[in-house]
């Protein structure tokens, strides 16, 4: 997997072609739900017909579906776990092949503590990826953040399950 989003990337960059910026669906970024963006599961690049033929802009959408476009984090935390190192890489590696390109990282919480603890929390998790871009090369003016806190859930319901799927940020271009 890692070859061949390699591949996907060097192919946009050397491609010197400049992409637009992803448009996961005609719906505002702010009311997507992290479902939509978490395809974890999807099937391998190599069972999909003829790649070769595929325009470096498909393949870097490819794989940036791959990797997702949510970070999730443990229960009042804002340290990025591990797991999504390769997730910021590709997205760090899309955004510095252009300079026009933009992304927004949104934070959010569970809704555990208090509207405005919340808000900060959200806050810091943005940042937390922001700063993790920067160190990758992604300039600074390419990046806002934004903090829902509490107010966006991806998942209704007041269990671990729910509270797990609250706790991120989502990448939206």
């Amino acid at each position: 997997m890692r070859k061949i989003l390699i591949m996907a990337l060097a192919a946009l960059v050397l491609g010197g072609c400049k992409t637009p910026p992803i448009n996961k669906a005609d719906t505002p970024a702010e009311t997507q739900s992290s479902d939509s963006n978490s395809n974890n599961n999807a099937a391998p690049m190599s069972n999909m017909p003829n790649t070769q033929a595929m325009s470096a802009e498909q393949m870097a959408h490819q794989a940036l579906d791959k990797v997702g476009f949510v970070i999730y984090f443990d229960y009042d935390k804002s340290d990025i776990k591990s797991e999504y190192n390769t997730v910021i890489a590709a997205h760090a590696k899309y955004l510095s092949s252009s300079n026009n390109l933009k992304v927004r990282l949104e934070g959010n919480t569970d809704e555990r503590g208090s509207r405005e603890y919340n808000i900060g929390l959200g806050e810091r998790r943005a940042q937390a990826v922001r700063r993790a871009l920067m160190l990758l090369g992604v300039n600074e003016n390419q990046i806002t953040t934004l903090s829902y806190g509490e107010e966006r859930p991806a998942v209704e319901g007041h269990d671990e399950a729910a509270y797990t799927k609250n706790r991120r940020v989502e990448i939206s271009y």
